[in-house]
């Protein structure tokens, strides 16, 4: 099922880096992970490369013991990961090895397990309700307990931070139970999200001196500063960090694991991945997000969309020199890639870059290049979009390169004579689209009608009606997403509706974009933009 060891990387055991995904991760709004998921995402967080694979709390959740059940029987094969099973200590007043969430514990046949224990006295006398004698004495006999059985124990020593602040003395005697019953590490948790760095990086030095226990961190983000906390943690000397992926937790979050390891690896050295796992980081990321049925955040550190995306005319000017002087790292260390978008903001320099992007050489164009730039100036301060519009920028850019000779002009896949789309309220209440289009395709003047749910269905629905037999390439391609956003015109002028369509051919996605008072006009251009970017890919049959 899986390993005992941690991953091997060149730390090895010296320094863990602790995924609890599928337990705190699981608890946030919106997440609710299958069994079929759990081991999905356990798969994907063994193959990144981190050290232990927090499964979730067997005995208290069916799902979680039918994941330990499942792994155990061999349906999960770790390479690099152990598989940690989470749980508490035993109940006030009875036995560990009579308890019987921590007998799910041993059942899970998870070789690690991470006790979680309340390190606050607070806690400990409201809501356990025990004096800090017998709190100590749960920790105490549970970890002896589970060390007996051959279990390797981590220790989460709940609301530390808070408790320490508060009562110093129960917060490091609840350590101190642990520790001296086997437990491994003594993580630190600051459970509300409550801590700053500096302030948290001071306790920590300060525990790990008056203890000199092996310390871990575990930090919500409640303050937006889980991932700074939890790098400032390991600056001061601890060797265990728990983390999720994307930052996935209940309230604000967790520490997210990407932008951790991505301070970890790129800043601060530390080899915590095998060979090439940062390099992966951006399609864990993602891979992960498509599982959670969560969108990726585009603006996330490292690994998002945006991380590496320029729209300043004053970057693209620097970036062509050198892309290190406005790239904090090289974004294909941690698998991503710098994108340079192209808005009312772009410059020579962003156009340029971007060209060379799109495959449009500019350079030594100085004409073709400044026209361009005009026309994008021009057609964004009315309404136009091209930051997410790559599609509909290369055409713009070819015609301006290529002038009357473009091929974009001369051999378009189809010419437009006229459209027209009527909306039919049938009597039994059904509402539907018609549309007509005529067209001129391979030389033959076409005329086809097809019905939608909408105008733009039906216009998309009876353009491929009129174009199929013309282009073999067509059956391919379909309409992937629609977005529209109506926009406030200049004063004095109506509203404006900007429509952004996303294609696939099945092999690769492309977006195109169109501008009008009226959405169907809007949508007619972001379509024909759409067929024309494919025919120069394929050429039309």
């Amino acid at each position: 099922m899986t390993r005992k060891e941690p991953a091997d990387t060149p730390l090895g055991d010296a320094f863990h880096l602790y995924d609890t995904t599928l337990r705190d991760g699981a608890q946030r709004e919106g997440i609710s992970y299958s069994v079929t998921d759990k081991l999905a995402v356990a798969r994907l967080l063994d193959d990144l490369g981190v050290g232990f694979i927090e499964g979730g709390w067997p005995g208290a959740l069916p799902k979680d013991t039918e994941f330990f059940a499942r792994a155990a029987s061999g349906e999960l094969k770790l390479r690099h990961a152990a598989l940690v099973a989470f749980g508490a200590t035993r109940k006030a007043g009875a036995k560990a090895e009579q308890d019987q969430q921590v007998r799910a514990l041993l059942d899970s046949q998870a070789p690690v397990v991470t006790l979680v224990a309340k390190s606050d006295l607070r806690h400990i006398e409201r809501a356990l309700r025990v004096d800090v004698d017998e709190a100590c004495e749960m920790v105490r006999d549970t970890v002896a307990f589970l060390v007996g059985e051959g279990r390797r124990i981590f220790l989460d020593a709940e609301h530390f931070f808070d408790g320490y602040a508060f009562s110093p003395d129960t917060a490091l005697r609840v350590l101190d139970a642990g520790v001296n019953a086997g437990a491994d590490v003594a993580v630190l948790c600051d459970t509300n999200g409550g801590q700053l760095p500096l302030g948290l990086a001071e306790t920590v030095r300060e525990v790990k001196e008056r203890t000199g226990f092996r310390l871990g961190i575990h930090c919500q983000d409640d303050t937006s500063c889980a991932v700074a906390n939890s790098v400032a943690a390991v600056q001061a000397g601890v060797t265990h960090v728990q983390c999720t992926a994307n930052g996935y937790g209940e309230r604000a979050g967790n520490a997210d694991l990407f932008a951790v390891t991505g301070n970890l690896v790129t800043k601060l050295g530390m080899e915590v991945l095998p060979t090439g796992g940062a390099a992966e980081l951006t399609r864990v990321s993602h891979a992960l997000a498509e599982i959670a049925n969560i969108a990726p955040y585009t603006h996330q550190a490292y690994v998002g969309a945006s991380a590496f995306a320029h729209k300043a005319g004053l970057h693209a000017s620097a970036i062509k020199v050198d892309p290190l002087l406005y790239n904090h790292i090289d974004p294909a260390s941690v698998g991503n890639d710098m994108r340079v978008l192209v808005t009312e903001m772009a410059g020579r320099a962003s156009l340029e870059l971007k060209g060379r992007e799109l495959g449009v050489d500019l350079a030594g164009q100085p004409e073709a290049l400044t026209s361009a730039v005009r026309k994008v100036k021009r057609l964004e301060s009315e309404g136009w979009s091209f930051e997410a519009a790559d599609a509909s920028l290369e055409l713009l850019l070819r015609r301006e390169v290529d002038g009357p000779q473009s091929d974009v002009l001369d051999e378009p896949p189809f010419e437009l004579e006229s459209y027209r789309v009527v909306l039919d309220h049938r009597s039994d209440g059904e509402v539907v689209s018609e549309a007509t289009v005529k067209v001129h395709v391979a030389g033959q003047r076409v005329i086809a009608t097809a019905e939608g749910n909408g105008p733009v269905h039906a216009l998309d629905a009876a353009l491929r009606e009129a174009l199929t037999p013309h282009l073999s390439w067509l059956d391919s391609v379909e309409l992937a997403d629609y977005k529209v956003r109506i926009l406030p015109g200049h004063p004095g002028t109506d509203a404006v509706t900007r429509v952004l369509v996303e294609t696939s051919d099945g092999e690769r996605e492309w977006t195109t974009v169109g501008v009008h008072g009226n959405i169907v006009e809007a949508s007619w251009l972001a379509l024909c933009d759409a067929l024309v970017h494919k025919s120069l890919r394929e050429g039309p049959a």
